[in-house]
């Protein structure tokens, strides 16, 4: 009997091997249930799954034998695929911005400054902000820090200092990060309901171990 999907194609290097791409003599076989049927030949095993319309998956490829359950490969793939998407969703990428600045300021520039500084918080990146000193700038440090303190409090509703003023040679740092935000009710009914479960490929390596022990018990 033939495989029900067009997978006697060669593969372009498939980081799972399914039905005929398994090459071993033996594997441990996992019914779809996640049921232990045990040690089969690869023909039998291949049979095995192809009766119930359904794929032979290699899971754990390193257990001697390799262990092999049986499910539907696309539904399986499909839904790993959409778990990978939802996580892919609740992750945020911070990026820094900088914004130099110099002690004596002047009050356009400074809003102008600030209004960058805004924007860049409402986009959840951490702003890392630079008061460059000159020449006899340098004697006056207290300067540089009361006008990193000054845009801190100015944006404070939207961001919060993660690193205090620090004189660095010429230059005083200070790193600015976006204000942490509660969840939305949707999206904490989303996080709760991403409680980790054992995937398919987990239960049966975690099967075919407890077997193993058994055994050598």
């Amino acid at each position: 009997m033939r495989p029900r999907r067009g997978f006697d194609q060669t593969p372009e290097q498939p980081r799972v091997r399914i039905n005929e791409a398994i090459r071993v003599p033996q594997v441990r076989l996992i019914d779809s249930d996640g049921s232990q049927i045990g040690i089969k030949a690869r023909d039998e095993a291949l049979e095995y799954a192809w009766a119930q319309d359904l794929d032979l998956v290699e899971v754990a490829p390193d257990a001697r034998p390799p262990v092999c359950r049986v499910m539907d490969y696309s539904k399986y793939k499909y839904e790993q695929e959409q778990k990978a998407k939802l996580a892919r969703k609740h992750q945020s990428t911070i990026t820094i911005k900088e914004i130099k600045l110099r002690p004596k300021v002047g009050q356009h520039d400074y809003e102008t400054k600030r209004g960058h500084v805004i924007r860049f918080l409402k986009n959840r990146d951490k702003v890392k902000v630079t008061i460059m000193f000159r020449g006899r700038e340098t004697t006056h440090p207290e300067r540089g820090r009361s006008l990193l303190l000054r845009l801190a409090e100015d944006v404070k509703d939207l961001g919060v200092i993660e690193s205090e003023p620090l004189q660095d040679g010429r230059n005083m740092v200070m790193m600015l990060g976006p204000v942490k935000q509660a969840l939305p009710k949707k999206d904490e009914a989303e996080a709760e309901g991403e409680t980790p479960h054992a995937e398919p490929a987990s239960e049966a390596v975690e099967a075919a171990a407890a077997t193993e022990d058994d055994s050598a018990a």
